[in-house]
């Protein structure tokens, strides 16, 4: 049995990671921590988890990490994991890190204090983080103590786009990415922005061109292109909860059916349990992937011109963040890669 630590816990991503790990056959949780004012027992917090966890959430303490864990997620927000991740790697270099900021995700330091607007204070270990998406990563994740899990948009666009850059399918200019998004994405805080009288009924773009998964995007799809990639970003807050589902305009560089398009997708992602491709004239849908760790892909291949539209869609709490998180661990620890997440 795995013993497993959470910082982080009273957030949305923290809740997700508790909910899957009670029912993983072969962890356990010993360990919760958050920003709060005194220590707490789970239930309090989340009263469903009365006689399912009786677990204290306490203030962060090192020691009782490297003395109680195996593996710690980190579900913190960004510029918080760079300070606590050396720390914990200091005094046990054997556990095993999954960070869920995006504090290890971008090897270039400039653009991180770019978008995050800090200078990065573990420089030194972002070269050791494996970024966290497995479809494309596996065998690094295997053999890693430093997992990058990767961000919610950055995930479903990658999923989306890689496959047509790896088959030569597509121009890099321009590629445009319309994402919809709940607002759980943001996390659970105080906010103006995030009150129901200012989300409901209401649909708003935001951070156009200059949002903070931009860089992550981009550096991930040049390791498959080896080119530079600028692409086009219009995120926007949907008035749900969860979910998140985009729209990818891309330029073909020659015709192609859609069923061979549709081939190449499913022959690309044959083995990957939690992708998947959609036959012709079929297009995802949130309610098909919330409370789920798939991924969902479907096309309109437009036949009389060059354009290429890619729909994806999934569970930013749990294909983009928690359940990620999880099957990142499976991996780590050579378990079953579905487990507690079908």
């Amino acid at each position: 049995m795995i013993r497993v630590g959470i910082v982080g816990a009273t957030g949305y991503a923290g809740e997700e990671l508790i909910k899957i790990l009670l029912k993983h056959p072969h962890a356990s949780i010993v360990y919760l921590a958050a920003k709060i004012e005194e220590p707490l027992p789970i239930s309090d917090i989340f009263g469903y988890l009365a006689n399912r966890l009786e677990l204290y959430c306490e203030l962060l303490d090192y020691k009782k990490i490297v003395s109680n864990c195996q593996v710690v997620f980190l579900a913190l927000p960004h510029t918080a994991s760079m300070e606590i991740v050396p720390s914990i790697l200091s005094l046990d270099s054997k556990i095993k890190i999954i960070d869920l900021s995006a504090d290890y995700r971008l090897k270039n330091t400039t653009n991180y204090s770019k978008y995050y607007k800090v200078k990065h204070k573990s420089p030194e270990l972002i070269k050791e983080a494996i970024y966290g998406l497995p479809e494309f990563y596996r065998e690094k994740i295997k053999e890693s103590r430093l997992v990058a899990n990767p961000g919610c948009y950055p995930t479903l666009a990658l999923l989306s786009i890689v496959p047509l850059i790896v088959a030569g399918l597509i121009e890099f200019d321009p590629i445009i990415i319309d994402a919809k998004s709940g607002f759980t994405g943001a996390g659970r805080k105080a906010d103006i922005a995030s009150i129901f009288s200012e989300v409901n009924e209401n649909v708003k773009p935001y951070k156009i061109n200059i949002h903070q998964h931009m860089p992550e995007i981009e550096q991930e799809l040049e390791k498959f292109s080896g080119k530079k990639i600028k692409i086009n970003f219009i995120p926007q807050l949907l008035p749900l909860n969860r979910g998140i589902i985009q729209t990818i305009y891309v330029r073909k560089k020659r015709t192609i059916k859609t069923k061979d398009l549709i081939q190449i997708y499913r022959r690309f992602y044959r083995k990957e349990p939690f992708v998947r491709v959609y036959a012709e004239n079929k297009f995802p849908q949130l309610k098909n992937v919330v409370n789920t760790n798939f991924c969902d892909i479907g096309f309109y291949n437009d036949l009389y011109s060059k354009t290429l539209i890619v729909v994806s869609a999934l569970d930013n709490l749990l294909k983009g963040a928690s359940g990620q998180a999880v099957q990142n661990m499976n991996i780590m620890y050579g378990f079953e890669e579905t487990l507690a997440l079908l």
